[in-house]
């Protein structure tokens, strides 16, 4: 575990800190492209890479990066789609592909832009205040919203999960949840919903919403722990669902659901700050501030989802540690298991992306990205007959 001392800055403080001005009234950036390692891959053609952006600065960008050509591709949303007059948006939260189309549900701009998988070229846009991220099951899509004005207060109402049918794309119908909800994840017919109240510390929520796909209601809640983020699916009937805690005495950390019995059957004393699960392997990026220190904690852990084992070594070399700054994103190749991971730096300068191979212990490249780089989203190659 490494410690670094720096500014400090999550979802709270954003909201009274990044408050500038607009985006520079140049007109649309053409598309950098830079050139990367070609790979060769079975299932994969590419990946693409949404940036965050700072707040209130329409800064949200779209990069993509193409396994065959080595290319990497920057700012391609404004070139796909030049009448869109302020670009992506305010704030990429998440983005999701599905069949042809890709969702990237842009915050502060309260909008999903559903997009051409081949080209980004926009589709759609999905109507969804303060929206924040995106699921997908069956011929639906299920978009999470804190419904509510970007700003610190308990009086914020509850949240909602928005379901979207991914043909027409009309809101079918909504359901409430817990104030700020986040991530969801869908295992055994149910959608779980991690409900943060992010928005009026220390008063947070500490609950899962349970939903019933079938009759899209909300059926249970299961108590967790404080200020609920992340929450991934593993291929053994579990959700890993991770806690930022409170930046005092409450530490961030990891849990376990069961979706069957909807209980929790393991916590893991280990910051979560993002994580992402490929086979039997979850990947977990702690990267976590303390008023009480001082200072920051960063981890790099890896956990058999199998025997909820937490295993010794990091996920990347002790050079990559000492490399990176303040990791952020992290997605895993399914094929190659190359492990790619952002670095947002200061949080205002572009980022970085690194491709790192567990098998060589090095890194394959680093890669400039747009402002805060955090949401992957693979492409795949058609399957044989399609």
């Amino acid at each position: 575990m490494k410690k670094y001392m720096k500014t400090v800055y999550y979802p709270i403080l954003l909201l009274a800190i990044l408050t500038s001005s607009c985006r520079d009234d140049e007109g649309i950036n053409p598309v950098d492209v830079d050139e990367l390692p070609e790979q060769e891959s079975l299932i994969v053609k590419g990946l693409y890479l949404l940036n965050e952006g700072n707040m209130n600065m329409n800064k949200a960008s779209l990069d993509y990066y193409d396994y065959e050509s080595g290319t990497y591709s920057r700012n391609i949303y404004e070139a796909a789609n030049p009448t869109a007059t302020l670009g992506l948006g305010d704030v990429g939260n998440d983005i999701g592909i599905y069949g042809s189309k890709m969702y990237a549900v842009i915050n502060a701009s309260n909008k999903v832009e559903v997009m051409n998988v081949s080209d980004a070229k926009r589709v759609a846009v999905l109507d969804v205040k303060n929206c924040r991220y995106v699921t997908f099951d069956g011929a639906y899509a299920y978009v999470s919203a804190y419904d509510g004005e970007t700003s610190l207060g308990v009086d914020k109402p509850n949240g909602f999960v928005a379901k979207f049918d991914t043909v027409n794309f009309e809101m079918i119908s909504k359901v409430e949840v817990g104030r700020q909800p986040e991530e969801m994840a869908v295992s055994n017919g149910k959608l779980y919903v991690a409900n943060s109240g992010g928005y009026s510390p220390p008063d947070y929520e500490n609950m899962l919403s349970v939903i019933d796909l079938g009759s899209f209601k909300v059926i249970k809640e299961i108590e967790v722990a404080i200020n609920l983020s992340r929450v991934k699916a593993d291929g053994h009937g579990n959700i890993y669902v991770s806690s930022r805690g409170d930046y005092f005495e409450n530490p961030s950390s990891l849990f376990v659901v069961n979706t069957i019995t909807d209980q929790v059957t393991n916590h893991f004393e280990l910051a979560c700050s993002n994580l992402t699960i490929s086979g039997d392997t979850a990947y977990v990026i702690g990267s976590e501030f303390s008023y009480v220190t001082g200072d920051w904690d960063i981890n790099y852990s890896m956990i058999n989802t199998q025997t909820k084992e937490v295993l010794t070594d990091p996920f990347v070399s002790q050079d990559l540690i000492d490399k990176i700054k303040t990791p952020y994103g992290v997605a895993v190749d399914p094929m190659s298991g190359y492990v790619y991971i952002t670095d947002v730096g200061d949080y205002v300068s572009p980022g970085r992306l690194y491709a790192y191979d567990p098998k060589t212990k090095s890194t394959l490249f680093e890669q400039v990205t747009g402002d805060i780089p955090a949401h992957f989203a693979f492409v795949y190659k058609p399957k044989i007959g399609q």
